[in-house]
């Protein structure tokens, strides 16, 4: 029989622990809050229960796994436990606790109980290591969001773009898919090199160019699924964000086929007189952001579009 092994780690945060607990209980931020958080993809989704797959950084790797949670708002605690483990995890399980502490902070108490394919020493290593640096992540990534001097909603918040397609949104999807072609077909990308770490992950880097003739580099774990949607999560950001994840959704809907493409970011803002100028305060910040993020997936979408509409001519 596999022997269970446990671990816990804790903070004390200067927030209230319902904020702390709105940040665990919304997966949809995850990605641009925690570190390493690629996407989550939900399956099953209620009041108390979820289920969801989750790809996330482990040991430099771009993981894969099924989790189920219950949420229990009243006790300040959140449970999970993965469905179906990958080797060399046999099982992982575990739990969020939020503890209101006599000061008005909150100890925030991570817990894991997992075990390893045939007790293998070296992989218990591997899975210790793992869960102390990601942990440890994961609680200074609720602490930095959640000290802020801003509602947790002002610097984290997300938006979408819209645009119909002419053509099949499967030809949309290999656009997009195709990011190694970038530099060729889209004006504001003059880099691109993409690498498919395993079937359906791709690491992409790229060199950008804003509207003010700005120059970003960026680098992103992309997740994609043939042909309904390509999710990605930035590495190397701008010094504007801590973070920033998207959602490209490629659909065939009653009233014709549609491309969204939906961003979550965090925005920094001790960065923001920094970067904007004396002047500048969160709310800039925040347009500056959707402006530039949602013109570049825009212009994306609309050459997206064209390609839907001839998809003979598509260069491969």
């Amino acid at each position: 029989m596999t022997v269970l092994h446990r671990t816990e780690h804790t903070r004390v945060v200067d927030a209230p622990p319902r904020t702390l607990y709105g940040l665990v209980a919304d997966t949809t931020r995850w990605p641009a809050i925690f570190g390493p958080s690629v996407h989550v993809h939900h399956l099953e989704r209620g009041a108390r229960r979820e289920r969801f797959e989750i790809w996330a950084q482990v040991n430099g790797e771009t993981a894969h796994w099924t989790s189920r949670r219950v949420l229990d708002p009243e006790r300040l605690y959140i449970s999970f436990r993965q469905e179906r483990s990958h080797p060399p995890v046999a099982s992982m399980g575990g739990g969020w606790h939020f503890r209101e502490l006599p000061d008005g902070r909150t100890e925030v108490i991570l817990r894991h109980r997992f075990g390893v394919v045939d007790d293998d020493p070296a992989a218990l290593d591997r899975m210790v290591e793992a869960l102390d640096r990601n942990s440890a992540e994961e609680l200074g990534a609720l602490a930095r969001v959640a000290e802020l001097d801003h509602p947790v909603e002002d610097v984290v918040f997300t938006f979408t773009d819209t645009v119909e397609l002419a053509g099949p949104a499967a030809a949309a999807y290999d656009f997009v898919n195709r990011a190694d072609l970038w530099a060729e077909r889209l004006p504001h990308v003059s880099r691109a090199d993409l690498t498919e770490t395993a079937p359906g992950v791709q690491v992409l880097e790229m060199d950008t160019v804003t509207a003010d003739g700005s120059a970003h580099r960026t680098r992103s774990v992309r997740v994609c699924r043939e042909p309904g949607w390509i999710a990605y999560k930035q590495l190397v950001m701008p010094e504007l964000l801590t973070g920033h994840s998207g959602l490209w959704t490629f659909t065939e809907g009653p009233d014709g086929p549609l491309a969204v493409a939906r961003h979550t970011v965090a925005v920094d803002p001790a960065a923001v007189t920094r970067v904007l100028g004396a002047d500048a305060t969160l709310q800039d910040a925040r347009r500056y952001v959707r402006e530039a993020l949602g013109r570049n997936s825009l212009t994306t979408m609309t050459h997206a579009a064209v390609h839907a509409e001839a998809p003979r001519t598509r260069v491969r």
